[in-house]
């Protein structure tokens, strides 16, 4: 290694130093943690739901000790009301209400069963089952697909892009505001070297937070799981699930990072560029396969480990974000990804040597 090329990687880390902690603790930068933390709203609510109905399963079962899972499959759309009791026993658990359908009144009762694993919800209208559904217990490999919806539509598609949006913007834009800008280019330091150290800043620290928020986010999930099923899961494709959205959401920085730091370099508003960008991100799943490949999305979508699964009853609109209906392979989406990265980063890279700072324009 020559020594010009020492120096100037010696040059990065020290812009690097310099970068990360306004990285991790500027003002501007302070509401990258409520982003970061905000999946846990969602999480913790799914929590304290499964544990109520946990908690409402053991309560029913020791009022009905007698009821098996055999009961249970046994109830059939039709019986009468007196054939549920006979077989199952008095339900604990009995709303009533009335309603007025097309001039004629119904009574509907809803009675709760359980055998200590599932709970059975049935539904009566006029001494008739019309409805019987068994949720059986919290299962990680089917509940898996739900924090998969979490991941891509809330947290990648909101929480990392707005986070991206607040750091690496102002790595550049948010100094020339600030007019401290100045003090690195009156540094005999290369302009490359400045972009390339204040990048890695901006990386290091979105994807610690974010890294961090998963890891949070996974052992919040797995708290209402009993510890033996945990156990399982995790020997299973537990690990593997755990790696890959830490990589995802690392690339996921990588790229939206690039091209909101070049958009701060470029664009004298990038706040226009980020809202497009949001836009068409959004818009992937319904444009030509050829124009969905020019996007991060399509890309990280394609590195999920867990597909997102579409319910026959869902929304169109929502079950085109769903399907990712020609995913890359997993080395050319890593590759993509981190080519389109280094590419804009090349292009802010050029842009800055010519950059000049006017602040009484601005």
């Amino acid at each position: 290694m020559s020594p010009l090329t020492r120096m100037r990687i010696s040059q990065v880390f020290a812009v690097l130093r310099l970068e990360i902690r306004k990285s991790f603790f500027s003002k501007r930068g302070l509401w990258i943690y409520l982003l970061a933390l905000a999946p846990l709203l969602i999480i913790g609510g799914h929590y304290l739901e499964a544990r109520g109905r946990l908690a409402n399963r053991d309560w029913i079962h020791a009022r009905q000790p007698g009821v098996t899972a055999e009961k249970l499959r046994s109830v059939r759309t039709g019986m009468a009301r007196d054939e549920v009791v006979k077989a199952l026993g008095e339900p604990v658990n009995i709303n009533k209400f009335r309603r007025r359908i097309r001039g004629e009144l119904r009574e509907r009762e809803s009675f709760q069963y359980s055998d200590g694993r599932s709970i059975a919800y049935i539904d009566l209208e006029n001494g008739r089952v019309i409805r019987s559904r068994i949720r059986g217990a919290c299962n990680p490999l089917e509940e898996t697909k739900i924090y998969a919806g979490i991941f891509q539509f809330f947290f990648i598609r909101l929480c990392v892009f707005f986070g991206c949006v607040l750091v690496f913007i102002n790595l550049f834009r948010g100094e020339m505001l600030d007019k401290s800008l100045h003090y690195y280019f009156l540094a005999p330091v290369r302009r490359e070297v400045v972009v390339a150290g204040k990048f890695l800043a901006g990386l290091i620290a979105t994807s610690v937070i974010f890294g961090a928020s998963v890891a949070l986010q996974n052992a919040v999930w797995m708290r209402h799981f009993e510890p033996a099923i945990v156990e399982e899961y995790m020997r299973g494709d537990g690990w593997h699930h755990f790696f890959s959205y830490i990589g995802v959401t690392a690339l996921a920085c990588a790229g939206y990072g690039a091209v909101f730091l070049a958009a701060g370099v470029l664009i004298r508003n990038p706040l226009v560029p980020a809202i497009a960008m949001l836009l068409w991100e959004w818009a992937n799943p319904i444009l030509p396969s050829a124009l969905a490949r020019i996007s991060v999305i399509h890309y990280l979508k394609s590195l999920c480990p867990v597909e997102v699964p579409v319910d026959p009853g869902m929304p169109p609109v929502i079950a085109a974000l769903v399907i990712n209906g020609d995913p890359a392979r997993p080395w050319v989406a890593i590759a993509g990804l981190l080519a389109v990265a280094l590419g804009v980063l090349v292009i802010a890279a050029m842009r800055a040597r010519t950059l000049e700072i006017a602040y009484g324009g601005d």
